[in-house]
């Protein structure tokens, strides 16, 4: 968010959206406890991309904070979209 904040939220179309969300408290703990990994600069890759980062992951799921590994359709048809 600081970084639309700083060049102009009209460049960061999730800017409002993700704002919303972060200023519910359980929303924000659990968005807090999320992350995304890119590949070449991407959150959206290959399936073999995605596959083979969740098996060098998998162990370390349960030891400290890692809880989960969670591979999101992104098929729009299965996975409602955030605004764009």
């Amino acid at each position: 968010m600081a970084t639309g904040e700083k060049y102009g939220i009209e460049r960061y179309p999730l800017y409002e959206w993700t704002k919303a969300m972060i200023e519910k408290p359980a929303k924000r703990e659990k968005y807090l406890k999320s992350f995304a990994v890119y590949v070449d600069d991407r959150e959206v890759y290959a399936k073999a991309a995605a596959d083979g980062l969740e098996t060098v992951l998998q162990p370390l799921v349960g030891c400290g904070p890692i809880a989960r590994i969670i591979k999101p359709d992104t098929n729009p048809a299965n996975n409602p979209q955030p605004p764009e």
